[in-house]
């Protein structure tokens, strides 16, 4: 089939978050202007440089994340993994300014080093951002709409070394979540290593993966 988003789908679900999946779960905490702190999921999140390490997150309305990221300049992403699937889904609910998503879900906050926003501390990993860019959305007729991208440099790194093997992260014993389409989540579980054409000559076409 072939349709254009303008036009319509035709299908009973809009099949479009199914297809661009799985996609990392941004688990963003931050602090609002009086110091009370929020905790929300976003599915449309991921890296987006290496060096320096930056990511990013959209908000398709100005919810309470985007707000206190772009008027304090900082957020924190918290890497979401299966053991904390009940917490992370607590914590998207529509709570009212101020109140906690971190209390709602039971969760602990530990400090982070540079930023002043909390950060989950059963989180096998956190990332500490620095608001680079904020940016309203628009369409292709230049219509703004109601999203905001946020990019934010990251600036301190936290990781459980339970979760350190022989000097890399181990991320399918962290067992991260992923959004997929439609009510669906998706746990990494199991990893293949498998070498490009830039790794030193070291791959060749049709060799199996490792």
């Amino acid at each position: 089939m072939f349709y254009e988003p303008r036009h319509g789908h035709g299908l009973p679900h809009d099949p479009f978050k199914a297809i661009i999946a799985p996609r990392p779960i941004g688990w963003i905490s931050s602090l609002d202007a009086e110091g009370r702190p929020n905790l929300a999921p976003y599915s449309f999140f991921n890296a987006v440089h290496s060096s320096p390490p930056m990511l990013a997150f959209t908000s398709e309305t100005m919810k309470h994340s985007a707000a206190n990221a772009i008027e304090s300049g900082e957020f924190v992403f918290n890497l979401c993994t299966r053991p904390l699937f009940d917490a992370m889904n607590i914590s998207s609910g529509a709570l009212a300014a101020g109140e906690s998503e971190f209390e709602a879900a039971g969760l602990e906050t530990a400090p982070c080093r540079v930023v002043r926003a909390p950060r989950v501390a059963a989180a096998p990993a956190a990332l500490e951002c620095k608001v680079v860019h904020s940016m309203r959305l628009h369409d292709v007729d230049g219509k703004p709409l109601a999203g905001w991208i946020i990019i934010g440099q990251v600036v301190g790194v936290h990781i459980d070394e339970a979760y350190l093997r022989d000097g890399r992260f181990d991320t399918a014993a962290a067992q991260p979540l992923a959004r997929c389409g439609y009510r669906d989540y998706a746990t990494v579980t199991e990893l293949f290593e498998a070498l490009r054409p830039t790794d030193g000559g070291a791959f060749a076409a049709g060799q199996k993966d490792r």
